[in-house]
Formats: structure tokens, sequence, C-alpha cells
């Protein structure tokens, strides 16, 4: 079908579809839980989609290893510097893995007081302190998982990502229909058990990336060693964007206080809607993992103009494929809200969510791939300006104002809304601008 298409379509597409189904299938391993647990109640909605949300903030922490692997492996790639590329990729492997035992134990003890922060329900408080902490025993196979994943990517191998991750969510499905719901003599943990499921698989893939890494089927040359040269090249890049993702999401989680303040519904049909606003954007999100790559292989080849044509390219296809998938968020909601749940209040909350989240959906296209150019390209300090600035004037004040002053949850929505557009064409003009050409990495 690809070769249906210019060849230099192909080469956007060959790259983008197999990321943006790795994506795809990402978020949906994800919301199995929601999914499933969704069975259960409303407070075990809340509970799973709050601990999901909050572990939001290790994962920012990723971004560091993500954005750093990406630009520099990329560039090698692009300049056909294999074992400058194999030295990268080990040297990134070992910090990864030293990174997450402590962001591990951390996460361990904070973890328990993170629903009571938010003020939910004693329900709430019950189910995910549990959760929260069972799925930290998976960090550091996360964290080395993250870089196996990237470094593929910044090669352009975006199918074996792909092919790991399908086979994943399908024994994800069935570990949770075991250890959820107590069948063939299995235990019925409930919430607990969806955590489990979720340990276990992210385990076994990381098994996978090693064995695959080990036998030399990656472009990568299997070695033990650290470059502290490398490693600071990484962090120029990294830490900029890692402290974005970070103050970020702790901006989301002072958003999610504001629509707490609305009732466990309003909480459980937010958590839903933001997971199914994950399903429409993740592809998205893999057009934007292309981006990155061709973005740092095109400036790693010395062609910043090719990078820019990319990228554009890359831009189209995501807007076109956002602007699709915003209809059924906008005209049948409730008929993708009701695989979560069937509580009424909860269907009726999702739903207004994802109505007026899905007129931003085109914007949103922009956020994504021009972000994930300008961190390709190594633009780190000034995706986290923009962004930084945006949210908080345009989103987390005038939320925390209007929803005081109107008392109604729309406001809120519309002030997020709101956020996405400004951002949108912020990073488009600093993208045209081209000034990410003189970015050295």
């Amino acid at each position: 079908m690809i070769h249906l298409f210019p060849k230099k379509h192909q080469k956007i597409l060959k790259l983008s579809i197999p990321a943006a189904i790795n994506s795809l299938l990402d978020m949906l391993q994800v919301i199995t839980d929601l999914i499933m647990v969704g069975r259960i109640s409303a407070f075990a909605v809340a509970a799973v989609g709050l601990g999901i949300q909050s572990l939001s903030f290790v994962f920012a922490i990723l971004t560091l290893l993500h954005v750093g692997t990406s630009a520099l492996l990329a560039r090698f790639s692009g300049s056909g510097h294999k074992k400058r590329a194999s030295t990268g990729l080990s040297t990134l492997l070992q910090f990864a893995f030293y990174l997450s035992l402590p962001v591990m134990l951390l996460w361990y003890v904070v973890a328990s007081n993170v629903y009571v922060w938010f003020g939910t329900a004693s329900e709430v408080v019950a189910l995910g302190e549990d959760y929260v902490q069972m799925l930290t025993w998976m960090l550091p196979f996360v964290f080395v998982k993250l870089v196996f994943v990237t470094a593929l990517n910044a090669s352009g191998d975006t199918k074996t990502p792909m092919y790991v991750k399908i086979v994943s969510i399908i024994f994800n499905v069935f570990l949770n229909w075991l250890l959820i719901f107590g069948n063939l003599g299995f235990p019925e943990l409930g919430v607990m058990g969806a955590a489990v499921g979720t340990v276990i698989v992210n385990i076994l893939e990381f098994v996978v990336y090693v064995v695959l890494y080990l036998r030399g089927k990656m472009v990568y040359v299997p070695m033990w060693h650290y470059s502290k040269s490398l490693m600071k090249r990484a962090l120029k890049v990294g830490i900029p964007a890692s402290l974005e993702r970070t103050l970020t999401f702790g901006s989301f989680m002072l958003f999610t206080v504001i629509i707490a303040r609305y009732g466990t519904e309003a909480l459980a049909g937010y958590q839903i809607g933001l997971r199914v606003e994950g399903l429409a954007f993740m592809p998205g999100i893999g057009f934007t993992i292309a981006a990155m790559a061709l973005m740092g292989q095109g400036l790693g080849a010395k062609k910043p103009l090719q990078a820019r044509e990319d990228v554009l390219l890359v831009l189209k296809y995501t807007v076109g494929l956002m602007f699709f998938l915003s209809f059924f968020m906008i005209f049948i909601p409730e008929k993708i809200v009701w695989l979560f749940t069937d509580d009424a209040k909860t269907i009726e909350e999702a739903s207004l969510y994802l109505r007026i989240v899905g007129f931003s959906q085109i914007p949103l296209a922009f956020n994504f791939v021009l972000s994930g150019a300008l961190r390709g390209a190594g633009d780190t300090k000034r995706t986290l300006h923009i962004n930084l600035t945006s949210l908080w004037l345009v989103r987390i004040i005038p939320a925390f104002v209007l929803s005081w002053y109107f008392d109604n949850i729309m406001v809120v929505y519309f002030a997020m809304i709101s956020d996405t557009f400004v951002k949108a064409i912020w990073l488009w003009r600093t993208f045209d601008k081209g000034e990410w050409q003189k970015i050295k990495v």
C-alpha cells in the first residue's frame, strides 16, 4: 500500500506508521486497566486513572532519556557514525538503570500520599495507594526499555517496537482478565491485579529488548562502554526537556485538583476523557517520534532544508489524521466512553470533556509535531519557555480564576483548549524562523 505513494512520502510513512501504531498500542496498554476496572466501580476508575496520571512525574524524568537519546543517536545515524551511536546507546543504557534506582525509591515513599493530597474520597485512597506502589517496581525495567525503543526509532527502525508492543498488549489483557477478576483459579485482586499485570508485561518487554540487543538484532553493536562526553551531550538537550515535562505534569496535577472539586464522577469522567483523547492523539505522537528522528538525521547529514521538508510533511499527515479522529470525539463520545464504564454520570462528564477538546485536535497536532521537531534539533530550551509560559498564563491561572468565579467545569475546559491554540501559533512561528538549524548537540 505504501509503495503507491511518492518516494518522499514512502520514507515518511515507513517511519511514521509503525511509530504511530506503537504509540496507539502504548496508550491502549495503559487504558486497558481503566477499561477493565471500569466494570468494578467509579472509585476504581478514579483510583487507577489518578494513579497513572500521578506516575507522569516519573515519566517526565524519562523525557531526559527519550529526548537525549533521540537527539544524539539520530544525528549519529544520519552521519553514518555507527560506532559512536553504539557507544552512545551503551552509555545511555547504564545511565538509565542507575537513574531509575533513586527515582524508584523516592516514588515508592511518595506514592502513598498522592491520593490524600488530592482530597479524593476515602474509597479512592484505599484502592489507589496499593496500585501506585505496585507499579513502582517496574520502573528500572521501564527506564532501560525506553532507551532501547528510542534508540531503535532514532535509527529508523520503528517496526521492532511495534511488533513487541502488539504481543505485550495481548498478554496484558490476558493477565488483567486473570488477576482483576480471578479467572482460571487465580486470586481476584481487583485494582491490584491491574497493577501486577502491568508490572509483569513491562519486565517481559525489557527482556525481549535485551535479547535482541545481545544477539545483534539491532543496528547497534552490543558493548559495555561509558562515555562521559557523549553523556554530557545527551544531558545538554535532555535536561531542559525533562524539566519542561516535569513542570508541565506538575501543572496538569494542579489542573486535576480543580477537576476534583466537582466530585468523584467528574474526576472519573475527566480521567476517562484523557485516556480516550489519548487514543486519538497517540497516533499523532507516533508521527512526532518520526519528526524528531527525521530532524536529527537530517541535521546529522548536514541537510537542514531536507529536515524541514520532512517535518512539514509529517505535520500534514498528523493534522489530517487528528482532524478525522476529532469527529468521533465531537459527535459520538458516549459510545466510546461506554467501553470504560457503565456509570451514567461518569459517561456524561467524560463526554462533555471529549466534545470540548475535539475542537482542539488540529492545533494539538501542531503542538506535538513541532515540539518534537524542535527537540530533535536540540532546541529544548525554547520549547521549555513556550510550553510553560502558555501553560501557566493561558491554562492554569485562568482555570483557577474561572472555576472560582463561575463554578462551572466547562469554563475550566475552555481555558485548557485556549492554551492548545496559543502554543500551536507560537511553536509554528518559532519553527518557521529556522533558528533551530544553528543548534549544536
